[in-house]
């Protein structure tokens, strides 16, 4: 107590309320004149006369000289002294205190003597046990009547306004109680309908007194996979609130579209826009919708970076491929409720509608697949850990698409090709069927054990395609085989044709392998076919249906002297040589027959400074009143 105890040392000075100098004027003047009777006009001129003429310097010298005679020794004596008064009467005060300080605990020792006791000195507790000392209350003097009603009747009024405002409150809280149950009831309520429709329901990690709902997908990539979980908060009326966080307010989707010849010819449907009052359940729709589809774009754009080299490119938020010369697909992240197109997106038409919404939908699967790709890696056992970081795989959403596009239009252009062929040959009058099989591959019959149904669907769409074309050519016999091969996963990359044909009369000829240009393509199909046509040729005029016999009995007989540039040789016994050129292409089927005086030194036909030529066109459109390629054959053998 001692040691917290501080008192000030220098004196209170109490300011006057209203100074008043006139006495402390004339206490000066009795001092220093004496009284007033002996004050004269005289005395006082004198006074002012001898302070004119004094040194204004005097005084102060007499002061300083003063100050400086004074004894040090006297001035520490007063100082001493009055620090000893002031000490003396700092040790007054504290002992006074100390008194009633103990007279205070000493009185309340008789009621709250663990309390009073902290409080009391030692020497009080050995002269005066607790308690000793009470205190009662003396009656007073009685009051009036009057006075007592008044207090009574205060005392009643303020009991009466504390009764009204404590009911006043009772009845706002019980209102505000009410309130909150219904409005908690209402949240717990929504809460458990969330949870009935199949949604999982838990606490946040972040804020445990918080509940959220799981709408993402657990095997997402970490960045998307943190972004499906959302607070269910509770507003005003109790209804939930979805805290969306990271989730834009409006609705995304990847937009799909086919552009043919530099128009817009077909685009997938969008998600139609939904209303501001709508369900919990439809705004956690919409939330799970929005985080796949930017995930799905997100895995497009890793995808396309590096398929570079395969002709896809992107861009800030457009992914581009192309499926053939004409035609295009374009990929980019929209707004559902975007509005207008620009000019340039506005679409022409409504021919590839199908395709687009076919090409959205298998992407969407094929990110599906790719989910369940990861659960099931995650529930194997894990490989052995290794110092260098294991990278994340890009998805297969576009090579799987891209090969397919690619094969379809590979198949269509070789099926046109064979069509455009068989009708020239038709129109000759030569008969070539041949029999498409695409995507001779996919084969729904093959099942695996350890995979589901759905799995093993998507998965037969991941290998390489292949479609198969197998044809009979004109001569018996013969036939040909084409093989399209597709294949954007693993090298060699791209689309390859594989010919193999069966013509008895040339043993020796042999297509070349994995011919990848359409050109290439058509031109091995139509030589092999034009190789055919000289065999029919040849094989026609031996028979003895077809052996011309003139009035001399000399017979043409047709050889193939250079089958490759499609020509060939008719010879008699008399000398007379005839020479027919045949060419065949898609559009077209063109035979030339030119007279020759004998053959050369060299084994070839003698040029002919005058010679006869004639020439026969056969096209797919099949003009009528035409011959036959046999019968015009047999003409110009008779000629």
């Amino acid at each position: 107590m001692s040691e917290s105890f501080s008192l000030p040392l220098r004196p209170l000075t109490e300011k006057p309320e209203r100074p008043d100098r006139l006495p402390v004027e004339i206490a000066q003047i009795n001092a220093q004149y004496g009284s007033f009777r002996e004050v004269t006009e005289d005395s006082l001129r004198a006074k002012i006369e001898a302070d004119k003429n004094k040194d204004p310097w005097s005084d102060e010298d007499e002061d300083v000289t003063t100050s400086a005679d004074e004894d040090s020794t006297e001035r520490l004596d007063q100082l001493y002294k009055r620090r000893a008064a002031i000490t003396q009467f700092a040790h007054q005060a504290h002992m006074e205190a100390m008194f009633a300080l103990d007279f205070i605990s000493l009185l309340l020792s008789k009621h709250t003597p663990r309390q009073a006791e902290m409080s009391m000195s030692a020497y009080l507790k050995q002269v005066a046990p607790l308690g000793t000392l009470n205190s009662e209350v003396v009656n007073p003097p009685p009051k009036p009547e009057s006075a007592v009603n008044d207090t009574k009747t205060v005392s009643r009024g303020w009991r009466l306004q504390n009764f009204n405002a404590a009911a006043n409150k009772l009845l706002d809280s019980a209102t505000r109680l009410e309130a909150e149950v219904a409005s908690e009831t209402k949240y717990w309520d929504e809460a458990l309908a969330v949870k009935e429709k199949g949604w999982k329901v838990c606490r946040l990690p972040r804020e445990r007194q918080a509940l959220g709902v799981q709408y993402g997908f657990l095997e997402a990539t970490p960045i998307f996979r943190d972004r499906g979980l959302a607070a269910l908060r509770r507003a005003d009326d109790g209804s939930l609130i979805l805290d969306k966080g990271l989730i834009p307010p409006k609705a995304r989707s990847v937009r799909v579209r086919v552009k043919s010849r530099g128009q817009i010819t077909g685009c997938s449907k969008q998600r139609p826009a939904s209303d501001k009052a709508e369900s919990i359940e439809s705004r956690i729709l919409q939330a799970r919708d929005t985080v796949y589809e930017e995930e799905l774009f997100h895995e497009l754009v890793r995808e396309a970076r590096i398929l570079g080299g395969q002709g896809v490119t992107t861009r800030q938020n457009l992914v581009q491929f192309s499926v053939s010369e004409e035609q295009q697909v374009l990929l980019d992240l929209v707004d559902d409720e975007q509005g207008s197109p620009a000019e340039d997106e506005i679409q022409s038409s409504n021919e590839h509608d199908m395709v687009a919404d076919a090409l959205a939908h298998s992407i969407r699967i094929l990110l599906a697949y790719a989910h369940r790709q990861n659960l099931r890696r995650r529930t194997q056992v894990p490989p052995p850990l290794i110092p260098k970081r294991r990278q994340t795989t890009e998805y297969q959403l576009l090579r799987p698409v891209m090969a397919y596009l690619q094969h379809s239009s590979y198949v269509r252009w070789l099926e046109s090709l064979l069509k455009d062929v068989q009708k020239v040959l038709k129109s000759a009058g030569i008969t070539c069927d041949f029999t498409a099989t695409p995507f001779s591959s996919l084969s729904f019959k093959r099942s695996n054990g350890a995979l589901p149904k759905v799995e093993a669907l998507v998965q037969e769409f991941l290998l390489p395609y292949e479609s198969t074309f197998t044809g009979q050519l004109i001569t018996p016999q013969s036939s040909f085989r084409v093989k399209v091969r597709t294949n954007v996963a693993s090298p060699p990359f791209g689309t390859h044709y594989d010919v193999s044909v069966n013509m008895p009369q040339y043993p020796d000829v042999r297509p070349p392998n994995r011919i990848g240009l359409q050109d290439e393509a058509a031109s091995v199909l139509t030589h092999l076919m034009m190789l055919d046509v000289l065999s029919a040729i040849t094989q026609a005029k031996s028979s003895p249906t077809n052996t011309i016999k003139q009035e001399t009995d000399h017979v043409l007989t047709w050889e193939a002297a250079y089958p490759h540039n499609g020509q060939l040789l008719a010879l008699s016994s008399t000398g007379q040589c005839k020479r027919m050129n045949v060419s065949l292409s898609r559009h077209e089927l063109t035979v030339q027959v030119y007279s020759a005086k004998g053959i050369d030194g060299f084994g070839r036909p003698a040029a002919d400074k005058t010679p006869d030529m004639r020439s026969q066109t056969w096209k797919s459109d099949g003009t009528p009143g035409q011959p036959s390629l046999m019968d015009f054959v047999t003409e110009v053998s008779r000629e």
